[in-house]
């Protein structure tokens, strides 16, 4: 248990993930000086419950991880940094601004791999990557279907969590997990929810009922036309008729960090 420099943000932050921040803000500029001239480098992300990231005054969850930096540069005026999620802590209490946040952390457990997971990691893995591929032809994704994973099934199964595209409350609730196991069922649990309703944000009634309507005015027509003593029709005109199922499945690949701003 100890203090440490926090850095709240709008999103969740995995361990083993990377994090790319654009630091402007003079109270985040006194914080990066004050935290490389540590030994690790190391400061605390948490997510924002209320409020925005810039100007101060925020919510914050208590859930968080240890960020490590291990890229810095200068982008215009501001300063550009990649760090990495290590170990995940939780607040126990927050203290004054100096001027940027503090707070005293402890580590939470660290979740521990058991070989009869593996179906489950590989099912996970299976629904994150074909969601990430479908969501990505609705919606602009920072990561693709075939994006690269640790050999570590610990490791990865935290990457898989960084990479589906779902909310930072259902990310916050997978951070918390207080077992693999339980991080790969609601993983799985999460994603295939998120899948959905992206999909279904993208439905348009209108288009379906016009469409709908054309298929039968063109079924009325070809009705009409038809001779009077038109026979029976073949019995395979049913099968004939129905369309082939579409194979759903797709890949995409990319690999950008996801960003923030401080």
């Amino acid at each position: 248990m100890g203090a440490l420099a926090m850095f709240p943000l709008g999103s969740v932050l995995f361990p083993h993930m990377p994090l790319a921040l654009r630091v402007f803000e003079e109270r985040y500029r006194v914080m990066l000086a004050r935290v490389l001239t540590g030994e690790d480098a190391e400061f605390g992300v948490v997510l924002i419950e209320r409020g925005r990231e810039a100007g101060g005054g925020e919510h914050r969850f208590a859930i968080g991880t240890v960020a490590r930096i291990v890229e810095l540069g200068a982008l215009d005026d501001d300063i550009a940094l990649i760090a990495r999620g290590g170990r995940r802590i939780e607040v126990v209490r927050w203290l004054d601004d100096d001027p940027h946040p503090m707070a005293v952390v402890r580590d939470m457990p660290e979740l521990e791999w058991d070989e009869s997971l593996r179906g489950m990691r590989e099912q996970a893995e299976l629904v994150v990557r074909r969601a990430v591929s479908r969501a990505s032809e609705f919606v602009e994704l920072p990561w693709g279907g075939d994006a690269e994973l640790s050999d570590d099934p610990v490791e990865s199964s935290w990457q898989l969590a960084g990479i589906a595209p779902i909310g930072p409350l259902d990310q916050l609730a997978l951070l918390r997990s207080t077992s693999l196991r339980e991080l790969l069922a609601r993983m799985v649990e999460f994603t295939i929810e998120s899948e959905e309703t992206i999909a279904a944000a993208f439905v348009d009634p209108d288009l379906d009922a016009e469409l709908a309507d054309a298929i039968a005015e063109a079924a009325r027509a070809d009705g009409e036309g038809a001779p009077a003593d038109a026979g029976a029709p073949p019995d395979d005109a049913d099968a004939r008729a129905q369309p082939d199922d579409p194979d759903p499945d797709s890949d995409a690949d990319a690999d950008p960090g996801p960003d923030g701003r401080g």
